[in-house]
């Protein structure tokens, strides 16, 4: 048996204006590889993940993708979760 899941998150500097977005990829609650948007490609956190790192970094789409998210997911969402806590006031 094992658990295979990933996170993605978002972090937040002064509102929007930095903002930093990591997809963390974890097998049996150990991180094997993550994407850093301040990095701008996938890293192995350790030798499980080495596999995945290179064949996504070898992938201009994928890594398209994940260099977007800080627009496309962080700072989407936070508009969305703002504008419905100031409505909430």
């Amino acid at each position: 048996r094992f658990l295979e899941y990933s996170t993605s998150e978002c972090h937040f500097f002064n509102g929007t204006e930095r903002v930093r977005f990591l997809d963390r990829y974890f097998h049996n609650q150990e991180e094997n590889v993550r994407f850093d948007s301040d990095v701008g490609e996938f890293r192995a956190v350790t030798e499980l993940g080495r596999p995945d790192a290179e064949y996504w970094n070898s992938q201009k789409d994928i890594l398209e993708d994940e260099r977007a998210a800080v627009d496309t997911y962080c700072r989407h969402n936070y508009g969305v979760v703002e504008s419905f806590t100031v409505q909430r006031r």
